[in-house]
């Protein structure tokens, strides 16, 4: 036993040193949800369901951009593994033009959306307090396909803590701009729901801004701006990033579709479901930002060894982290069953709504480790630059399984919200398994071809 652990330490040290950044940065990204959820539920209930409904179709899309730019983690960790500090910041340079591009077929496609918002069938009374919300929300879209571009060159550096630092500082100015506008403080009107748009908007901006600014005006990325004035951003490296971006936006996108779409499905229940969906949502988003910021260090590490050709490592780092995020898991499950009768009433004092929030815990808790597994091993699939299969293994788990049985649990069988949420451990697991063989096989058949 102390010889496995021993084979693993410097995996585990290092995973750990890379990832917590990420994760608090991931947490980061959860508590802007987390803030608006909470504080627009105790402005009003009605107020929390259209923020459910908007907040679902905008993660949707944002995961999918944010997905998109996972490929300059992949080819700036792989470029680093080489020492090629030029490189990389030519890469940069259609790295933005490519994520520009995403951001307005993003922006048209929930254009759109929003001049059908009226055909969803949602609940009529909450249509007033969606349209002007989702047209805030649509104005930040672009801000945070540029935070991202950057903070994966970041990443694939392995110089994690400067996205947390920009994130955990945007969240605190979040946060207080949620508390003067949707409430009315210091002088302002009270913009309830609208007021939680706008802050959340002005933070992204923020974000962005700064996060461009480091790398245009830091000392510490001199070397990388040299590739950045001296390149030119052309076909090869534009369709390299769309090659290995479009997959794991697709698979990414998938998977936050199956939790999205059946927001529409929730929305079939009334108001309350629609509440407590969102709260659990809130609350199930914790262990995935947890599992995978863990990941996306298993990708930097096992990119950067690629790029030394070092496949012992990288299998052993795939490993170490499956060890990591298992461990994770069972951290973060106890606490939310114990007070699982509990967590509703931090959002709402609605009776109903707590009451479904507790049900619905049990469901989560069971897929817990298969979306840790599916977590893992998809990073580690985009790490070796294997992202294909991603594709159809997601539209497998997550439109073939986890979709329809949702239908068949929620409204066939008319378990509603619970029936819904039973669905998701069938698509996670065998999301996770199915990463896990082909990455295996995608990596013996690199190892093949390196001989």
């Amino acid at each position: 036993m102390s010889y496995q652990f021993s084979r693993y330490e410097t995996h585990y040290r290092n995973l750990t040193y890379l990832g917590v950044p990420i994760i608090i940065g991931q947490l980061g990204n959860l508590i802007l949800n987390f803030a608006d959820t909470l504080m627009i539920s105790h402005h009003s209930t009605e107020e929390l369901a259209a923020a459910a409904f908007v907040n679902n179709m905008f993660t949707l899309v944002i995961v999918f951009a944010i997905g998109f730019t996972y490929a300059i983690t992949a080819l700036v960790g792989n470029l680093y593994g080489q020492e090629k500090t030029h490189r990389i910041g030519e890469l940069m340079k259609s790295a933005v033009a490519a994520n520009t591009c995403m951001a307005v077929i993003l922006s048209v496609i929930m254009g759109v959306l929003y001049m059908n918002l009226g055909n969803l069938k949602q609940p009529e009374e909450l249509l007033p307090l969606m349209r002007p919300y989702f047209i805030i929300q649509l104005i930040s879209l672009p801000f945070v396909c540029w935070f991202n571009t950057f903070r994966q060159f970041t990443d694939g550096i392995t110089d994690t803590r400067v996205a947390m630092w920009i994130l955990v500082c945007g969240n605190v100015m979040n946060i207080f701009g949620n508390w003067v506008l949707i409430y009315g403080h210091l002088g302002m009107e009270e913009m309830g729901l609208i007021g939680a748009g706008l802050s959340t908007m002005i933070s992204r901006i923020v974000m962005a801004l700064v996060m461009m600014g480091i790398f245009f005006f830091s000392k510490k990325y001199k070397e990388y701006r040299k590739g950045w004035h001296q390149g030119q951003t052309n076909r090869r490296d534009f369709r390299q990033i769309t090659v290995l971006g479009f997959p794991l936006a697709l698979q990414m996108g998938m998977e936050t579709a199956a939790f999205s779409l059946s927001s529409l499905m929730v929305g079939w229940f009334g108001t309350t479901a629609l509440a407590a969906h969102q709260v659990m949502l809130t609350i199930s988003q914790l262990g995935y930002m947890i599992y995978y910021g863990l990941a996306a260090a298993v990708a930097v590490r096992i990119s950067n060894f690629m790029g030394q050709r070092d496949y012992t490592a990288v299998r052993r780092t795939a490993t170490a982290g499956i060890h990591l995020v298992f461990f994770l898991a069972m951290l973060t499950s106890v606490p939310i069953f114990i007070f699982r009768h509990s967590m509703g009433a931090l959002f709402t004092d609605n009776t109903e709504v707590i009451s479904m929030v507790s049900m619905t815990i049990i469901p989560f808790m069971i897929y817990q480790f298969g979306d840790g597994m599916q977590c893992n091993y998809a990073n580690a699939m985009r790490g070796i630059a294997v992202v294909k299969p991603l594709i159809w293994i997601a539209f497998i788990a997550f439109f073939i399984v986890s979709l329809p049985l949702g239908y068949l649990f929620g409204v066939v069988m008319n378990f509603q919200l619970l029936g819904i949420w039973y669905a998701f451990p069938f698509g996670l697991t065998t999301a996770g398994i199915l990463y896990y063989v082909y990455y295996q096989k995608g990596l013996k058949r690199i190892e093949e071809s390196a001989k």
